[in-house]
């Protein structure tokens, strides 16, 4: 087995558990780019560039990507492996070219299905009960290369958004780590699996409905909305589904479904056995959790039986993938 000179690209908890991951093989990390933290040090969150600085790695900034010049830099390092984790960047296809084997993406998703940007968000959105990750070759177009390794797993329907995050963490650590030991025998073992385009549904940066939670949508799509949202305690790509109270903002952070029918006005806000509820189309929603100017704030500190929320909108919309 040959040993690997590799840079890794990377950003949050995922790059750091893949250069953990790195450190514990045979194989060189040439460098690590990332974002580098304020001077100040008022970020305290672990980053990438502290983790790798700390491992004694050389980290280059992201704003690298962007440069000319390092293209010129892969190949004086003579890279053989390009890691591209949750990189904030879009690499130019001459810098994906560069590396001897190839550049491998760790997408948060099933490809084709779920290509682009918050896949675990639209996948809890739309209610999926399985959801996966895949790594696939890097090409110009955006997560469309051929597939290496990919593995699905069920999602259960009261889990979060940053459990099913943190799941295609820890499921993509152990897909790149078979990546690393077929591309240490020989180029040749990486399986490459080209992706069906007619199956292919990109996202983009767009929140569905604005962001705006309808009252007459069904339970499950309301508190769906609201699992899609919640990545507790780090901040949501989304926001949170937002909604209005006596002309007073409110945004939906943590709910579950009661089971109970409710043939109430969707909005309507009643006290059921020690928690604060509110009607849907179907169902009585149980809300556990707000977030009012900025404040995270348990219901009964905000609503009373009686009250009235504005239901806003069409209820919320299911199809909002597009194909490219």
């Amino acid at each position: 087995m040959m040993s690997l000179r590799v840079l890794l690209i990377g950003e949050q908890s995922a790059g750091i558990h893949t250069l953990r991951m790195l450190a514990n093989t045979t194989h060189t990390v040439v460098a690590v780019i990332t974002t580098e933290p304020p001077a100040d040090g008022q970020n305290r969150v672990a980053s990438l560039w502290r983790v790798a600085q700390v491992f004694g790695y050389t980290t280059w900034p992201a704003q690298l990507i962007k440069m000319p010049g390092l293209i010129s830099r892969i190949e004086s390092e003579a890279i053989d492996l390009i890691l591209n984790v949750h990189s904030l960047y879009l690499i130019p296809g001459e810098v994906l070219r560069g590396a001897r084997i190839g550049a491998f993406n760790l997408h948060p998703g099933p490809l084709p299905r779920y290509a682009g940007l918050n896949s675990v968000s639209w996948a809890i959105y739309r209610g999926e009960a399985v959801h996966g990750v895949t790594v696939h070759q890097m090409v110009p177009k955006i997560d469309a290369g051929p597939i290496a390794y990919q593995v699905l797993f069920p999602v259960q329907p009261t889990e979060s958004a940053f459990a099913v995050s943190a799941r295609c963490v820890r499921e993509g650590i152990i897909l790149l780590s078979r990546l690393l030991e077929a591309a240490s025998r020989s180029p040749d073992n990486i399986p490459l699996i080209a992706q069906d385009p007619l199956r292919r549904e990109y996202f983009g940066k767009e929140i569905p409905a604005q962001g705006l939670l309808s009252w007459s949508a069904s339970a499950r799509q309301i508190v769906n909305f609201v699992r899609a949202c919640d990545f507790y305690p780090f901040p949501s790509p989304w926001g949170h589904p937002r909604t209005k109270l006596a002309g007073r903002e409110v945004a939906i952070t943590r709910a579950s479904l009661s089971g109970q029918y409710c043939d109430a006005e969707p909005g309507t806000v009643r006290s059921w056995e020690g928690t604060i509820q509110v009607a849907s189309s179907d169902e009585w929603i149980i809300v556990e959790r707000l977030l009012v100017g900025g404040r995270r704030l348990s219901p009964e500190d905000v609503l009373k039986p009686g009250d009235q929320f504005r239901i806003a909108g069409p209820p919320t919309d299911h199809a909002m993938a597009t194909s490219r």
